[in-house]
């Protein structure tokens, strides 16, 4: 698994911030961002409950705000960082968006498609692979996601 560059780590901290946005808005706190060099091209946070759409994953929005700003729909020379594993949704729309790389802080044993329950943006069987690096932060988005389901169930 490569290692993660310094402005992976910038961007968790963003990441993380879009994530508690979302849970201040009581969504699940995932927050993604995508950035090409040092310029942040697109961001997300989730967004099911707000617009009452199953595809309004923090990944998902991102990247059609990415696809906007630089007005492409290949993002091949891009990264994504987000807090949590990707599910295979999320994991197929990265491969279909020819994502360059995938940074994720916290694995998701129920739904991870970057490599724990799948490995879409690796396998060689799709037409793009990208390079995954994961655990970044880990622990930072462990306790976000914890006290956020702690809270709902009002344990917290």
């Amino acid at each position: 698994m490569p290692l993660p560059t310094p402005p992976d780590t910038v961007m968790m901290d963003h990441a993380l911030a879009l994530a508690r946005e979302a849970a201040a808005a009581d969504e699940i706190p995932v927050g993604a961002v995508i950035f090409r060099g040092d310029e942040i091209v697109g961001t997300g946070g989730n967004r099911r409950e707000r617009d009452l759409d199953p595809t309004g994953h923090a990944e998902i929005v991102a990247l059609r705000e990415a696809g906007k700003a630089l007005n492409t729909w290949r993002l091949d020379d891009c990264t994504m960082v987000v807090t949590l594993e990707p599910c295979p949704m999320c994991a197929g729309a990265l491969v279909n968006a020819r994502m360059g790389r995938l940074v994720y802080g916290l694995t998701d044993p129920k739904a991870g498609a970057a490599g724990t329950l799948y490995d879409i943006p690796r396998d060689e069987r799709l037409n793009h692979r990208m390079d995954v690096t994961g655990g970044i932060q880990a622990e930072a988005c462990l306790e976000l996601l914890q006290a956020f389901f702690l809270a709902r169930r009002g344990q917290a």
